[in-house]
C-alpha cells in the first residue's frame, strides 16, 4: 500500500514540478555586459610563433574570463641539452608567459606534458618538481611520436588569473 501512496504522490506532484521549473529558470538574471568573459591575447606574434603567410597559427597565451591558456612550449629548434635542461627551459618560458598574462606558476591548474620518449619521464620530473604551487596542478603526461621542432619535450598549461 505504501508503494501506491508514493506512486500517487509522484504522479500528482509531477505536473506541479513541471510548471514550477520554467518559472524558476525565468527568474535567473541575464548576464550583464560586465559579466561576459572577454578573450584577450597578450602577444600576437613572438619570435617562436608559427606563421603561415605572415599570419600566426596560434596565440602564445590567451585569457578568457579568469583563466589563462598557455600554448605548448618547447625549448626551440637548435636548443641543446638533455631532458632536464630542456624541461627547465620550457618551464621558464611558461613562467614568462604566465607573468605577462598576470598570473603565476602558483596559479596553474592543469598541465599537459608531451615527451618523445617515456624513458625521459624521470628526468623531466626532476626539473618539473617544485616549479608549481602547493598543491601542484593536475597533470597529464603522454608519449608522442615527434614534436615539430625535434626536441624531447613540450608543455602547455591552464592557470587562473
Amino acid at each position: 500500500m505504501a508503494r501506491n501512496t508514493r506512486r500517487t504522490f509522484l504522479t500528482a506532484a509531477a505536473p506541479a514540478l513541471a510548471l514550477a521549473a520554467p518559472a524558476a529558470a525565468d527568474q535567473a538574471p541575464a548576464p550583464s555586459a560586465a559579466q561576459t568573459p572577454v578573450k584577450k591575447a597578450y602577444r600576437t606574434v613572438t619570435p617562436t610563433s608559427k606563421t603561415v603567410a605572415g599570419q600566426p597559427l596560434y596565440s602564445p597565451e590567451l585569457s578568457f574570463g579568469n583563466l589563462v591558456f598557455v600554448s605548448g612550449k618547447g625549448p626551440g629548434t637548435g636548443f641543446t641539452g638533455d631532458i632536464k635542461a630542456q624541461t627547465k627551459n620550457v618551464l621558464d618560458q611558461i613562467e614568462e608567459s604566465l607573468k605577462l598574462a598576470g598570473s603565476s606558476m602558483d596559479k596553474v591548474l592543469k598541465v599537459n606534458v608531451y615527451l618523445t620518449d617515456m624513458n625521459n619521464f624521470a628526468g623531466m620530473n626532476e626539473s618539473y618538481i617544485g616549479r608549481f604551487g602547493s598543491p601542484p596542478p593536475v597533470r597529464t603526461t603522454v608519449a608522442v611520436v615527434a614534436i615539430p621542432d625535434g626536441t624531447l619535450v613540450e608543455i602547455d598549461c591552464i592557470a587562473s588569473l
